[in-house]
């Protein structure tokens, strides 16, 4: 009876530590400075054992930067050293290979003291705007011109800021005050955890947490476990091929089942590109285990028994296990793919539980404004850097459609136009959602957007694509239809690439159009209630109900007159 009371006490203490890591997040969103954490919630926060072991994470957050942050903490004990950890303290690191995977992300831990002693530690990562070098973009040739490197070291050591890595920083970058603000929202969150600890292990009557420590790793581990055991011991290759930044690269992955792991083995996969798309394995490390456990385990706490019986391996120097110094800025363009061809194995596997390909990376962008050089500029054109998150639609799923402008797998938001367009002088002139991208199926891919970005009056820029899917869109599973591709150009018609720096002059607008997720299954076997209630809501065409599903003309017809009447479908 005493252990069946204990257990439940561990649960609510469980449920607790979600909770706790939850308002950390929360508190990094409400007073971060970039936009690209208070709207696009790129981030992550977690609580940790004396030993550096993840034991609850946020549901606010992405899985890349999460999953990732889970390998971090070990690190910076290893580099601070235990005899060097002091109450008050805080860290910080934005290395690529023992963070998140490249410099754009800071990573902060702080020890948390209960009564002089030590209990365990708390971090948190966010994406920064601007982190100087060349900035977020695929052109670097190396890390090295990609921005400002922190080695993991002190932020502030007993409570006492490092003024000189402060001025340091300000130094390198193009939007110090920024920064600055991030770097202490970041501290400031991880004592907010601090704090919500300290409450409950003082409610519990706890001087440390080696007991719920044991109770949740013991039993996320055991929970994983029996799900891997109940899959067929068996193995199957997949394969994915993206654009890459000039040429086409190609993700091999062998999935391997066995009692008590799952093995995904990247041999095969394309070597290191010369540009900035390549990931540590760190970064692909995170994905490839999320793919996994949203398959098997989705309910299943995220900790570091819960991930530790997905083994991924790499070599060396593929590209999603790059090496310092490769060029890592934009390693998400990878990492986001890799759930795909982790889902492409495991389909042979365990048929009709994955869903089709999506649009994969995120469709994002940013913006380098800057007075007009052409002709005398007003006299408030200003400089400023806007980095805006976007989606393309993800794949349809077994049983449901796929979302319509959403980011799987990182998760993370779509920015609002308003949001992007306060950040500096850039004008959002078309957001919309884009008819026809969803591939056809019996389960439909998820819609992708139309976007169009100028500059306010008196300004030119460059703009930073970061895109996918150009000439290798999503491609469906069981007999669904491809996505839409990514296209992007200049108002004038002349093509953009869909990687890199590239000018845009005054008065001129970026029309892009982001890829559409694939479907699921044959067309043919969809619902004609499904197809009416797609072309009523306008997403997709007259057309494709007919080519693609076989609606028949009186159909479209009963369907266009609803329409116009203003009635429902």
């Amino acid at each position: 009876m005493a252990k069946t009371h204990a257990n439940v006490a561990y649960q609510v203490m469980w449920n607790r530590l979600i909770s706790v890591v939850e308002e950390q997040a929360q508190a990094l969103v409400r007073t971060a400075f970039s936009t690209s954490v208070r709207e696009a919630g790129d981030l992550s926060a977690g609580v940790y054992d004396l030993q550096g072991q993840m034991l609850a994470q946020a549901v606010t957050g992405t899985p890349g930067h999460v999953n990732a942050m889970a390998d971090a903490v070990a690190h910076f004990i290893r580099r601070i050293g235990r005899e060097n950890i002091f109450e008050g303290d805080v860290y910080i690191t934005n290395d690529p290979w023992e963070g998140t995977g490249h410099l754009h992300d800071i990573t902060m831990v702080s020890p948390s003291f209960h009564g002089g002693k030590l209990v365990g530690f708390f971090a948190c990562t966010a994406h920064i705007v601007d982190i100087g070098g060349r900035g977020f973009g695929a052109d670097a040739a190396s890390v090295y011109e990609e921005g400002l490197y922190l080695p993991i070291m002190k932020f502030a050591e007993r409570g006492e800021v490092d003024q000189t890595l402060v001025r340091i920083v300000r130094g390198n970058v193009r939007e110090p005050d920024q920064l600055i603000g991030d770097l202490y929202a970041l501290a400031t969150c991880n004592e907010i955890g601090h704090r919500r600890l300290i409450d409950m292990m003082q409610e519990f009557e706890l001087d440390d947490l080696s007991g719920i420590a044991s109770f949740i790793l013991e039993n996320s581990r055991r929970a994983t476990l029996e799900r891997i055991a109940e899959l067929p011991r068996t193995s199957a290759q997949g394969e994915l091929t993206v654009d890459g930044f000039d040429k086409p690269i190609t993700l091999k992955v062998k999935v391997t089942i066995h009692e008590d792991r799952i093995v995904s083995d990247f041999t095969g996969t394309s070597g290191l590109d010369k540009k900035g798309i390549n990931c540590p394995l760190v970064y692909a490390k995170a994905y490839a285990c999320y793919a996994l456990k949203v398959a098997i385990a989705p309910e299943i706490p995220n900790n570091a028994a819960s991930l530790a019986p997905f083994e991924i391996k790499a070599p060396v120097n593929s590209i999603v296990n790059a090496v310092h110094p490769a060029p890592v800025a934009l390693r998400h363009i990878v990492g986001h793919f890799v759930p795909d061809a982790v889902f492409n194995a495991f389909d042979q596997i365990v048929p009709g539980l994955v869903p089709a390909e999506g649009a994969g990376c995120l469709c994002n962008f940013q913006v380098s404004l800057r007075p007009r050089s052409d002709a005398p500029a007003p006299a408030d054109a200003r400089r400023s850097e806007v980095l805006t998150f976007n989606s393309g639609g993800s794949g349809a799923r077994p049983e449901h459609d796929g979302l319509n402008a959403t980011a799987f797998p990182s998760g993370v938001m779509t920015m609002p136009v308003e949001a992007t367009e306060h950040a500096g002088p850039v004008i959002i002139w078309r957001k919309e959602l884009r008819p026809d991208s969803g591939g056809a199926g019996k389960q439909r891919g998820g819609l992708g957007q139309f976007m169009e970005v100028g500059a306010r009056e008196g300004h030119e820029f460059d703009i930073q694509a970061m895109f996918d899917r150009v000439d290798h869109p999503a491609l469906g599973r069981r007999g669904g239809g491809p996505g839409a591709p990514t296209t992007i150009v200049q108002d004038d018609g002349s093509k953009m690439n869909g990687k890199g720096k590239q000018f845009v002059g005054h008065g001129r607008k970026v029309m892009m159009a982001f890829p559409g997720g694939a479907g699921y299954g044959d067309p043919k076997n969809r619902t004609v209630a499904s197809v009416k209630r797609d072309l009523a809501r306008g997403y997709i065409s007259a057309q494709t109900a007919v080519n693609d599903y076989g609606l028949s003309a009186d159909d479209i017809a009963i369907v266009q007159a609803a329409i116009a009447n203003g009635e429902d479908i």
